[in-house]
C-alpha cells in the first residue's frame, strides 16, 4: 500500500500556477514575520549591556571553511522546494504555521539569552572566492541572535516535513542535507554548538506537536514512512 501511494504521488511535482502562488504569498507573509522577529530581536539586544558567552572553549578551535557558505545559504532552496513537494494547501499552511511558530519562540529566546559570537571577525583575505556569499550569509545573519540557531530550527522543520514524503534513500539525502547546513553554522563561524544543537531541538519539537496536528489526517497517513 505504500508503495502505491509513493507511486501515486511523486516527490516532487509541478504544482501549477494557483498552488505555486498560493506558496509564494504565505511565504512571503513568513518571511515579513521573520525580518520583524529576527531583526527586532537583534535591534533590541543592541540596546542592552548584557551580553552572554555560550560557547565552549575548545569550540574556538574549530577552523573556518569558507566553502560551507554554499551549504549555509542552501537553506533558501528548501523553503522554494515547499510547493513541490507539499501538493496541498493543507500541508503548505501546516508548514508555514510550523515555521512561524519556531521563529516566534526563538525570538523569545534571543531576548532571554542576549548572547555574542566568541570568533573574532573574518579577514576577507582568508574567504577566497567565497567573499561575496560570505558576505551576504555574514549580513542576513545580524549579530546577537544565536540561541537557538534559528538558520537551524528552519532547514531542519523543512525537512522534517519533506522527508514524510520521500522514500527511504531520499530520507537520507535530506537529512545528510540538514547535517550539512546545521555543520555550516560552526564552520563558518555564524553560530555555537548549543546554538546548534538546541535549533535542531526546536525544529523538531514543533513538527512533532504542530506540524503533525495542523496538516490533514489523510495526508499524514499517506506520507511514506
Amino acid at each position: 500500500m505504500k508503495a502505491e501511494l509513493r507511486a501515486a504521488r511523486p516527490f516532487l511535482a509541478w504544482p501549477g500556477l494557483s498552488h505555486l502562488g498560493y506558496g509564494v504569498l504565505l511565504g512571503a507573509a513568513n518571511g515579513l514575520w521573520f525580518m520583524l522577529v529576527f531583526g527586532g530581536a537583534d535591534y533590541l539586544t543592541a540596546q542592552r549591556a548584557l551580553r552572554l558567552h555560550v560557547h565552549f572553549d575548545w569550540e574556538l578551535g574549530i577552523p573556518l571553511v569558507p566553502a560551507m557558505t554554499a551549504f549555509y545559504m542552501s537553506l533558501y532552496l528548501l523553503f522554494g522546494a515547499a510547493p513541490f513537494i507539499l501538493r496541498t494547501r493543507a500541508e503548505v499552511r501546516a508548514l508555514v504555521a510550523s515555521l512561524s511558530i519556531t521563529i516566534g519562540i526563538a525570538g523569545i529566546f534571543f531576548l532571554l539569552v542576549p548572547a555574542v559570537l566568541a570568533y573574532p571577525p573574518v579577514a576577507p583575505a582568508a574567504l577566497g572566492p567565497w567573499q561575496d556569499l560570505f558576505a551576504v550569509a555574514d549580513q542576513l545573519n545580524l549579530t546577537y541572535n544565536l540561541v537557538p540557531s534559528l538558520h537551524v530550527a528552519l532547514a531542519v522543520c523543512c525537512i522534517a516535513v519533506f522527508a514524510q514524503q520521500a522514500p527511504g534513500w531520499l530520507k537520507l539525502v535530506l537529512w545528510a542535507w540538514a547535517i550539512g547546513i546545521a555543520l555550516s553554522t560552526l564552520l563558518t563561524h555564524q553560530h555555537h554548538v548549543i546554538d546548534m544543537l538546541a535549533g535542531w531541538l526546536l525544529a523538531l519539537l514543533v513538527v512533532k506537536a504542530g506540524y503533525r496536528k495542523m496538516a490533514s489526517p489523510a495526508l499524514l497517513r499517506a506520507a511514506p514512512v
